[in-house]
Order: structure tokens, then C-alpha cells, then sequence
């Protein structure tokens, strides 16, 4: 099968790390910029954790690439072992031959097609995905939990809940006892009362108003901004500094915004309406900022997550496609390495539109993360092809060897890392088992990307046809 079968410790580690380390060094520094990439996402945890990953991915490449073959060359293995190896060869080689039939051309024409009509379907409802969360409650735990449950009844028979955005108008000192910045705030939480998915509005001059009412015998026909401005300061005199409605000098006059939910489309709305407000209304002298609250800092995340995700993903596969050109020379083989990187980076896209998962801090690193690592497969795949192809092997017997040089070792990395996360998908905590559904995805997928559609491009290479 080839050339150093049967070797001992020394010559099988010295030619394993001659195998390796073009390939490898390739595959690892890919994986190492693939998470730098991330660090353009300005939002400390991803950072901090593209931070963690880099340096991770970066050590590899001492310990499994370097140390590694020190450290096997100094194991012996006796006769039984050997035999162990040779039987579970003998074992692969029908599933080998079988499976190097899609570097034929017939065989590799339907892979092909197979993968464009799984491309169409992954563009289609990868274009459906959603920014933020998609369902009620806390997002780092389940629909079920107690938590979630709690929070549901008090959204439901309360005009309150959990989900709060807060949104600060400035302006000038003293501005609580002026009628015209008064008004311009009652009127914005007018407006924030009327728009889907509010489920009530607290401010200064709402509060103003149920005061001047109660001085006037509770009346609501006082219960109104006053444009005198003595009979508005006893208006606000008695709400306290606590209460988080405005500042000691009362330049600051923040609005409370119950939401129903902290839903994608419900803060994407919530916001729009603030900003068109702002736009329409707002004036040197009343600055409506956005925004505190847990809604506020959500709506802040996706908005970063909706402007980052193209550039992040542009930035890795450019880092994979430039490295990959630099080291076989081939734009061809750039285009078979990185098409099943695409291609399974839009069905995870779709998987997440159909599992009603949202791209958000937790989930946009996975795709990054997914190119970083299915790009291994490829490269060991492929320049292990390469070689055999340069011994004169036709693409079909270059494969076969191919799969029995290599196939064992990236089968089992990918069913290893996948197995590896597939617990997570049975965490109490929803945003562990998102995570493990699309790692599990990406891992399993990449691989068979990189076993299957990568010989068969290249069976329909210029070469290949020669």
C-alpha cells in the first residue's frame, strides 16, 4: 500500500512528520487565522475567546505536529499490534474501494450535482436566517425551564417583565420643568406605546402627569403637562433620583420600555421606531439615545453580529483560499478545497433557519469555527492525492491510496470531534445545545465534504481528462 508499511517506530514517525508538515502546518495556521479573524467582532467575550482559540490552535502545532512524532518514535510495537493494524487494513480496503468510486467521472458527475441541488436549497433558506433570539425567555436556558416559565406568567398577567429597554433622552440642565422638552417625551412615549410588541412604557412626564392629577383632587382632566412652570415642577419634585427616571440635575430623563419578548423581530422593530422617532423629533435640546437594559445590550449584539458576519466570513475563507494557493499553486485546487467549505457553511445557515436557531454571539463564531477546522480535511485529503498523482497514479488509484494513507485518520477525527460535542445538543442550557447541534453538524459534514465532493472536482480536473 505504500512504501513505509511495516516500518518501526523511528522511520514510521520520521516519515509520518515528512507527510505532515506541509499539509499540516498548512491546515493548522488556516485554523489559527480563521479565529483571529473573529477578533474584528468588537464584543470582548468573542474576542477574548478568539483570543483562547488562537493561542490553542497556535500550541497544536508544537505538540501535535512536532512533539508528537518525537514522542512516537520512541514507542515500540510488538508483532500482535502489527497484526491488529494489517487485519483492520484488510478490513477497510472493500469499504475503501467502494467509497474511491466518486473519483470516477459517472459516480463524481452525481456527487456534483447532488451538491448543487444541496447548494440551492442551503442559498434558499440560508437567506431566511434570523438576527438574535427566536423564541421568549432567557436565551441561555430551554422554553421548559423554571426561569422561562416564571418570566412568561409575569409578562402575561403584568404590564411588566423582564425584558427591558431603556432609552436616554439628554438634554438641557433643568429640562424636567421645561413644557416643550416635556412634551417632546411624553409624545415619544406615546409613540413607544402604540408600537407591536411594547407592553407598556415608563417616563418622567407620564409619571409627571398621575401627580399633577393627584394635587388636583384626582381629576383627569389635570392630568397633563402644565405649561406653567411652577405647577410642573411640583409635578416632578417628589419623584426621586431612585427611581432611575432622571438624573440629579434632570438633564437626563430616561424612558422605560417593556417589551413582550426579546424576539429578533420584536427588538429589530422596538428600535427602528425609536430611531425614526429620533430623526423626526429629536433636536439639539432632547437627544434620544439608545440604549440600556437587557433588550438594549441584545439589540446593540445583533446589530454588531448583523454587521460582522459577512466580513468575518469573507476574512476566513480568504485567509484559507490565500494559503491554499500559496502552497499547491493551483487555482483549481483552491476551488476544490474551499466549494465544500461553502457549501457546508450555507446548509448551516439553512440548518439554523430550520431549527429556528439565531445567529447571534454564541452561534456566529461556529461558522467560523467550522471553515477553520473542515478546511484540515481537505488539505490532508488533498495533498496526499497530490503526491500519489505526481508518482504517475491515475486520480482514481491516486485516491484509493489516498484512502489508505489517510482516509482512517480523517474519519475518525471528524467522527472523534463530533462525538465530541454531540453531548452538549442534552444541556440543560439551550445556547450549549445549539452549539452542539451546528459543531456536530459541521464536523460531520466537512468531512464528508472533504471524502467525497473534493475527488470528485477533481476527477473532472483538466488533468484528469487528459
Amino acid at each position: 500500500m505504500n512504501s513505509t508499511f511495516g516500518a518501526d517506530s523511528p522511520d514510521a514517525a520520521r516519515a509520518s512528520f515528512r507527510r505532515l508538515l506541509i499539509p499540516g502546518g498548512v491546515a493548522l495556521a488556516s485554523d489559527t487565522i480563521g479565529f483571529v479573524t473573529i477578533l474584528f467582532i468588537e464584543i470582548q467575550i468573542v474576542q477574548e475567546m478568539a483570543i483562547t482559540a488562537s493561542l490553542g490552535v497556535a500550541v497544536i502545532i508544537l505538540t501535535n505536529l512536532l512533539l508528537l512524532p518525537v514522542l512516537l518514535s520512541y514507542v515500540s510495537y510488538d508483532d500482535v499490534y502489527r497484526r491488529k493494524l494489517i487485519e483492520r487494513a484488510e478490513r477497510l480496503e472493500r469499504f475503501w474501494r467502494v467509497l474511491a468510486r466518486v473519483s470516477e467521472r459517472k459516480p463524481a458527475a452525481v456527487i456534483i450535482l447532488i451538491s448543487a441541488g444541496l447548494f440551492i436549497i442551503g442559498a434558499w433558506k440560508g437567506t431566511d436566517i434570523k438576527i438574535g433570539d427566536l423564541h421568549r425567555g432567557v436565551p441561555e436556558l430551554r422554553a421548559d425551564s423554571r426561569y422561562n416559565l416564571d418570566s412568561e406568567v409575569i409578562s402575561d398577567r403584568f404590564s411588566i417583565g423582564v425584558d427591558l429597554i431603556t432609552v436616554i433622552p439628554e438634554t438641557v440642565e433643568q429640562g424636567c420643568v421645561d413644557y416643550e422638552i416635556m412634551s417632546t417625551i411624553d409624545r415619544f412615549e406615546w409613540h413607544m406605546r402604540n408600537v407591536e410588541g411594547v407592553q407598556s412604557v415608563v417616563g418622567l412626564p407620564s409619571v409627571g402627569k398621575v401627580i399633577n392629577a393627584g394635587w388636583n383632587e384626582g381629576s383627569l382632566k389635570w392630568r397633563v403637562l402644565s405649561r406653567n412652570q411652577s405647577v410642573l415642577v411640583q409635578s416632578v419634585a417628589y419623584v426621586p433620583t431612585s427611581s432611575g427616571l432622571l438624573n440629579a440635575d434632570c438633564s437626563v430623563m430616561p424612558v422605560l420600555i417593556f417589551a413582550s419578548d426579546h424576539k429578533a423581530e420584536t427588538i429589530a422593530t422596538i428600535v427602528s421606531e425609536v430611531k425614526r422617532f429620533r430623526e423626526e423629533y429629536g433636536s439639539e435640546r432632547v437627544k434620544f439615545q439608545l440604549a440600556t437594559g437587557n433588550v438594549g445590550v441584545m439589540a446593540a449584539t445583533n446589530e454588531e453580529v448583523a454587521a460582522d458576519q459577512f466580513p468575518i466570513l469573507l476574512g476566513v475563507f480568504s485567509a484559507v483560499i490565500l494559503l491554499c494557493f500559496i502552497t499547491f499553486r493551483s487555482v483549481w485546487t483552491v476551488l476544490c478545497i474551499v466549494m465544500p467549505l461553502g457549501l457546508v457553511s450555507l446548509l448551516a445557515y439553512a440548518l439554523m433557519t430550520v431549527l429556528e436557531i439565531g445567529l447571534k454571539v454564541s452561534t456566529l463564531p461556529v461558522v467560523a469555527l467550522g471553515v477553520g477546522v473542515g478546511v484540515d480535511y481537505g488539505i490532508y485529503i488533498y495533498a496526499r492525492i497530490e503526491s500519489f498523482v505526481q508518482e504517475g497514479k491515475s486520480i482514481q488509484e491516486a485516491y484509493l491510496h489516498t484512502l489508505h494513507v489517510t482516509g482512517s485518520g480523517v474519519v475518525f477525527t471528524g467522527i472523534t470531534l463530533a462525538t465530541g460535542v454531540v453531548t452538549w445538543i442534552f444541556s440543560p442550557l439551550k445556547f450549549q445545545a445549539d452549539m452542539g447541534i451546528l459543531l456536530t453538524f459541521m464536523f460531520l459534514v466537512n468531512m464528508l465534504g472533504a471524502i467525497l465532493l473534493l475527488p470528485a472536482l477533481e476527477s473532472w480536473s483538466k488533468r484528469s481528462s487528459a
